[in-house]
């Protein structure tokens, strides 16, 4: 039988995973935390000696926004700052999945975006996925989603064709390109948009999916 001690150790462990599982599917941020994020970040773009420090910029659509980009490690990071106010608008990582295996990790990325709330519905994001996704790069939705990123989602599916698959054992399943709102809500059914020149049949044939 456990001790006390053991189980008060066994609670604590337990409520230290939950928090974390907490923090992987939370898709909303609370506003402090969020400045404070971006503050470091654009503190970070004008400290000689960090990574960040000096990555080119391009002009964005909107006047006094530029977009910062870097590579690292098979992740892509394009970060959107206001050279006016001085301070970064907010940012987004085309990110790998562990839940991937080698062959699919080559050819798919799980966006990830935080934009302060005085920069959100003006398009950057959509923005961003564009660019990245008419380089020829596919993306793949990660578990969790925001009502917001699904409406974009849906609204880039008008431009790039989409598909639905399963993930399931680091393996892929093609589910065609609609699916049922019970399959749609289930953790290992992931929506993919395909950047320009890709069909999912090359995409299929490219990470080793299942039909």
């Amino acid at each position: 039988m456990d001790s006390p001690r053991q189980r008060h150790t066994s609670r604590s462990t337990l409520a230290r995973l939950l928090r974390a599982i907490e923090l992987r599917i939370d898709v909303d941020h609370a506003p402090d935390a969020l400045e404070a994020e971006l503050q470091a970040l654009y503190d970070r773009l004008y400290q000689p000696g960090d990574c960040l420090h000096g990555i080119a910029a391009t002009p964005s659509a909107l006047p006094g926004l530029v977009v910062r980009y870097r590579e690292a490690d098979g992740e892509y990071y394009f970060y959107v700052e206001d050279t006016v106010r001085r301070r970064l608008a907010g940012y987004t990582v085309f990110n790998r999945l562990v839940e991937l295996d080698r062959r699919a990790d080559r050819h798919l990325r799980a966006p990830h975006s935080k934009f302060a709330p005085p920069y959100q519905r003006r398009g950057l994001t959509s923005a961003i996925y564009r660019r990245y996704l008419d380089a020829g790069h596919c993306l793949i939705t990660g578990a969790r989603q925001s009502p917001g990123a699904h409406a974009l989602w849906h609204a880039l599916a008008t431009d790039y064709e989409r598909g639905y698959v399963e993930l399931r054992d680091k393996a892929l399943r093609d589910l065609g390109p609609q699916v049922s709102e019970t399959v749609r809500d289930d953790l290992h059914t992931r929506m993919v948009l395909l950047g320009r020149g890709w069909t999912m049949a090359a995409l299929g044939a490219a990470t080793g999916m299942v039909v």
